[in-house]
């Protein structure tokens, strides 16, 4: 499979913890989408004809798009590429933008998965967050997406929020549940220096949750997603059966993907490319008909390290033969020999199809076991 990511780079403020590539300059919005239209015809042959079987439109905030503007977007895709029948195709939306037309126009223009960026059902954190919506537009944004025919929601919540408890966190949970949504991604808050919140705690405004908190609201997540027969099938990411998102399961598998706009991402394979993360001279670049892009050719000791970053992630996990055949006997030994410590300290374990996957435990400190684990 191969899919498609379209960055849409508008926000009309900026969250406090966000570090993702954004812009609040409303007026170049409409430029940006024809760019994006024409990124994918410089563009059309980097898949090589694979057939593309997810279409993710993100950013930013893509629910800031016009019907029109989205239709366009859509239908360039299909123009310049050749899509699957049953193609998954997401849109990020913000809950304050969801009223009853917007979320009948979603489905008109043809979205079939809708990922909403709730972040939490408390007013308080939304506010600390510097977020737009209120939770009572939520709960609407939800029931507007439902009303409108959207069975494959996802909603996006953050955990490990300075300031929020236990208690509260439980509870966000437990309001998603009576939602009926068939996915939900939840993210530890991290703060990150080119952020409002990282700027706070440079200045000793604000300090991060400490490791026994986090641990216990991702020990509460983990447990009140599998009572209510929730998949952990990857570290952030939860789905009833058969409501995966395909599309980042693509990226977890390396799957091939082409990402249009600007600060967007590709990978083919071979190699990784990113467009510039300058909405300027993003459209500067594309309107002389050049692609704004950085290369990178990946060698056999980073294609290694890419596929233990995406595999381990997942409950899928790492499998020891594709090593053995893909990279040689060395470095399976090599493999073998790093994971050994983390079998004894419970961090990983062997399933039953001889892969190599994180224990509960393991999973509340993946990225030190993933780096362990790399060349």
């Amino acid at each position: 499979m191969a899919g498609i990511y379209i960055h849409i780079p508008f926000c009309k403020k900026r969250c406090h913890y966000c570090d993702f590539y954004k812009t609040t300059n409303m007026e170049l919005m409409s430029l940006c989408v024809f760019a994006l239209a024409r990124e994918m015809e410089l563009r059309s042959d980097y898949l090589e004809g694979k057939e593309i079987e997810t279409i993710y439109v993100g950013g930013g905030t893509p629910s800031l798009l016009h019907r029109k503007q989205a239709h366009l977007i859509l239908e360039s895709i299909k123009t310049r590429f050749k899509t699957a029948n049953n193609t998954e195709i997401t849109i990020e939306v913000n809950p304050e933008d969801i009223t009853p037309t917007v979320a009948g126009d979603l489905i008109k223009t043809g979205f079939n998965r809708v990922s909403v960026g709730v972040q939490s059902w408390n007013n308080k954190v939304l506010r600390s967050m510097n977020r737009r919506h209120t939770c009572r537009q939520a709960h609407r944004a939800i029931d507007n997406l439902q009303d409108a025919g959207f069975t494959n929601i996802s909603l996006d919540l953050i955990y490990g929020i300075p300031g929020l408890t236990s208690q509260e966190w439980e509870a966000d949970l437990d309001i998603t549940f009576k939602k009926n949504i068939k996915h939900l991604s939840c993210y530890h808050l991290t703060i990150e220096p080119s952020t409002v919140f990282g700027s706070m705690k440079e200045k000793g405004l604000l300090s991060e949750i400490d490791e026994e908190e986090s641990e216990r609201q991702f020990s509460i997540l983990t447990t009140r997603t599998r009572e209510m027969g929730f998949v952990h099938y990857e570290i952030s990411n939860f789905c009833l059966e058969g409501y995966y998102s395909k599309h980042n399961r693509g990226y977890w598998e390396q799957s091939h993907y082409l990402g249009i706009g600007p600060s967007a991402h590709s990978f083919n394979g071979y190699s990784r490319e990113w467009n510039i993360s300058d909405i300027r001279g993003y459209l500067k670049s594309i309107g002389m008909d050049l692609v704004p892009s950085e290369r990178e050719i990946l060698d056999e000791g980073m294609k290694y390290n890419e596929y233990i970053m995406t595999s381990l992630r997942t409950m899928w996990g790492i499998e020891p033969a594709y090593i053995d055949a893909e990279f040689g006997k060395e470095m399976y030994d090599y493999l073998i020999n790093m994971a050994s410590r983390y079998f004894r300290y419970g961090l990983l374990e062997k399933v039953s199809n001889g892969r190599i996957v994180l224990t509960t435990q393991g999973k509340m400190t993946a990225d030190n076991i993933i780096k362990g684990l790399m060349k």
